[in-house]
């Protein structure tokens, strides 16, 4: 980046076998734009692709983890010919190409969530794998109090928590706190403000100690197995789990665990 250029909107940061992607859009509240969903998509196929990343942490700078998609841009679109239907339907569909990004992504995300994660942003907490969150911060899909129901938001969020505890935050817009997110099962740990990266990083160091390929393995099947009928779900996971013993490097792991010495993997 030369000097003066604007800083991109999604900085990357690599911690050894972590990477950390951050949200680099303060001054909106790190909103959803379309260029912020392009630089995020973009950003995440990078990591997709890089076999030295074994677990991946999503972040932001400011005030704010993600405030939802920019309604200044999502107004503007008003203005065009068909009144914003194309440019609406561009909006969603690359969202949601994003938002699934997330899930099939061969590492496990970590979202590091401070401020307000809202409407759009609460869609992003619930579509990464886990997440650790300040003390204080709100979570919402609160577009109904504006007009707008959170439909696609709710796609992720029905998957992340029970569904009737989803359609009354969809439905009353109300916010939680991270404590009541935390029972819910939206977010995986709360700690203080002032600890939330080293929480968070702790988290996905921990996850990257461990052996990647039955990690990659296992994150594909619990994704696959969600919407399996049990029987379908026994068989699928079975064949999931012959495929991880008979590799040499969970033959080592195991052998290992039995002589009570380090595994020796690369």
């Amino acid at each position: 980046m030369k000097d003066g250029d604007p800083e991109p909107l999604v900085l990357r940061e690599d911690h050894g076998a972590v990477a950390r992607l951050i949200l680099n859009s303060a001054a909106n509240y790190n909103a959803l734009s379309t260029a912020m969903i392009d630089a995020l998509s973009d950003a995440l196929d990078e990591v997709a692709g890089d076999s030295g990343v074994r677990a991946l942490v999503i972040a932001a700078r400011g005030k704010a983890f993600c405030a939802g998609h920019d309604l200044r841009e999502i107004q503007g679109a008003r203005n065009d010919a068909d009144h914003g239907r194309a440019a609406y339907e561009r909006l969603f569909s690359r969202c949601a190409a994003l938002m699934q990004k997330l899930p099939a992504l061969p590492q496990p995300v970590i979202a590091e969530v401070q401020g307000i994660a809202t409407a759009a942003g609460c869609q992003l907490v619930a579509s990464c794998d886990m997440a650790v969150a300040a003390e204080g911060v709100r979570f919402g899909v609160n577009g109904v109090n504006i007009g707008l129901f959170c439909s696609t938001p709710m796609v992720a969020l029905t998957r992340a928590i029970p569904p009737r505890a989803a359609f009354e935050l969809l439905v009353t817009g109300d916010f939680i706190d991270s404590a009541r997110a935390r029972e819910l099962g939206l977010i995986n740990r709360v700690t203080a403000p002032d600890t939330l990266q080293a929480e968070t990083m702790a988290l996905a160091q921990t996850v990257a100690a461990k052996l990647p390929a039955a990690v990659r393995l296992g994150k594909r099947a619990f994704h696959a197995q969600a919407g399996m009928a049990l029987a379908e779900a026994y068989a699928a996971t079975g064949e999931v789990i012959c495929e991880n013993l008979l590799r040499p490097d969970t033959a080592e792991g195991i052998q290992a665990f039995l002589e009570k010495r380090p595994p020796a993997w690369d």
